[in-house]
Order: C-alpha cells, then structure tokens, then sequence
C-alpha cells in the first residue's frame, strides 16, 4: 500500500490487532485463564474494559474462548470508537453479551462505584495514556475482593527504528518524542507516561493488589517472506505520522531535518525494509482489598 492520504484513529486500532496479538505476554495470559472464573449462563463472569477502542480485546477473547459465559462492559471516551466497535460486534454472541458506552472513566467510576463492581478488568494499550497515582485507586474501586485486573501493552520507554538514519538524530526524536507522553496533560490533569511498564511494578503495590504474572509484550514489526500485511504496513506510516504530529514545530528539533526523516521513514516502509520494535509490558493483578 502507499502512503495514506488521511489517518484515522479506527483504522489504526484495527490495524494493531495482529501486532497486538503477537505482542501479548503468553505467560500472563495463561495466568489469566487459571484464575479467572469461566462463567455459567447463571452466573456470568463480569468484564469491564477500559478504553476499549473499537473492540478488539473483546474479539480477542472470543476467539481464544477465555470464558464460557460474561457479561462484557466495553466503554471509551471516544464516541467514534464506540460506534465502530458496536458495528463491528454486533454486541456481542451466545458466549458474551456485549454492552458498550461512550463514557468518560472518572465519570463511569463515580456513577458505579457502589452500584456495580466486577470480576475483571481489562485495560489494553491505555495506562501509559493515564495517571497511575490517580487512576489505579478508580480502577480498583470497581473490581471485587479476589477480582482481576489484565494490564496489557503497557509501554516502558524503549522504541526502536531500523535501519537507523542518522544516530544522534534517532535518539533525539525518540527522547522528545517519549518527552510528549510524560508532559501531556488532559483536562488540567498530567496524563502519561513514557516508562509506565516499569512504574507499575510499584504503583501495583501501593494500592495493596498482588502481582501474579508480569512479562514483556514487545510490538516487533516487519516485513517477512510475504512483506508487511496491508493492515501493519498501515500501521506502520500511522506511528511514523504520530511521531511527525507530536514532534512537528519543536523547538529542539530542525523542522527540515524532522521532515526529511519522516519522509526518509515511510520510505523505508513503502520498500519493506523498516524495522519496528517498542518495548511494552503485561501485567495480571489481583485485588486483596476494595476501596469502595
């Protein structure tokens, strides 16, 4: 494919399905599997996710038949998202009954805290967008005693582009670009963080949740004896397009020399020969007390 004309928040969450998927710590999820409840038609497991995008994770779990039975909250600020996934869903099968909301997280918690809880909790590519300090204590509000919470893709600083173009050049965009993530900010509030992988070790630990399982789960793109498939090469000039958006007009950067790098990367897409590796960690906790 070539360089896309327009980039579309839907698309590049479809896109990182199978780079998602590959990336998913196999130790964590086994995890997973043995300590959450299947569910009976009686007694359906509860599943709440968080920033759920357009549905993937909760394709995911069909697919990999993770429960026999769940009631699955899917919800997300993005009004667009949560259109898409209702399309693509079709809320839900016999297996999980879907039901999906646009809602803003503090909002959600503060209507359902006390009302609802659940058994899991789902938040996949999300946390490093947030605040742990403040966020983790919400999240846990809403999970039962013994409950689970399944972090995924949590990124943690590492973000690697081969063939590299000029070295000094590469790590000053990477450094500026991680900087982003660290001083972003969102409705006042400080939202982000570009080692967040390594931070969860801890911030677990401070709202009193026992780590079972923990592992790496790296994004590693490229092109094999096929190429890159139409979906990741897309994805691929997305990330390449977010840096060039976050970093355009830094006072740091050369604006000339920014666009001929990111000129330079999706070529190197368009002839298969880019490299993309971002290092990411999965995490399963498990709730010993509830704040509520």
């Amino acid at each position: 494919m070539s360089l896309p004309n327009q980039f579309s928040i839907n698309r590049y969450l479809t896109a990182k399905k199978s780079v998602d998927s590959r990336a998913l710590n196999q130790h964590v999820w086994k995890t997973l599997q043995e300590n959450l409840s299947r569910g009976t038609r009686n007694k359906p497991t509860r599943i709440l996710e968080i920033g759920a995008g357009v549905g993937t994770m909760v394709e995911r779990i069909a697919e990999y038949q993770l429960v026999d039975h769940a009631v699955y909250s899917a919800i997300d600020a993005d009004p667009t998202c949560v259109e898409e996934m209702q399309k693509r869903l079709d809320h839900g099968n016999d297996q999980i009954k879907l039901e999906t909301e646009t809602a803003i997280l503090q909002d959600f918690v503060e209507r359902e805290r006390g009302r609802r809880s659940w058994d899991l909790l789902v938040a996949n590519a999300v946390l490093d967008l947030l605040d742990l300090a403040s966020t983790l204590p919400l999240l846990q509000s809403l999970i039962e005693p013994g409950g689970l919470m399944y972090f995924t893709i949590n990124f943690d600083g590492v973000t690697i582009l081969e063939p590299s173009i000029e070295p000094s050049f590469d790590s000053l965009v990477e450094k500026l670009y991680n900087r982003t993530m660290d001083e972003r900010i969102v409705g006042g509030q400080k939202s982000g963080d570009s080692h967040c992988g390594r931070h969860l070790f801890k911030a677990l630990l401070d709202i009193d949740t026992e780590i079972l399982a923990a592992g790496s789960s790296d994004w590693v793109v490229f092109a094999g004896p096929s190429g890159y498939s139409d979906d990741e090469q897309y994805f691929l000039h997305h990330i390449i397009h977010t840096i060039e958006a976050a970093l355009f007009g830094h006072p740091e950067l050369d604006e000339q020399q920014l666009t001929k790098w990111v000129k330079t990367r999706h070529a190197q897409i368009e002839d298969q020969s880019l490299v993309y590796i971002a290092h990411q960690l999965d995490f399963l906790c498990q709730v010993k007390n509830c704040n509520r």
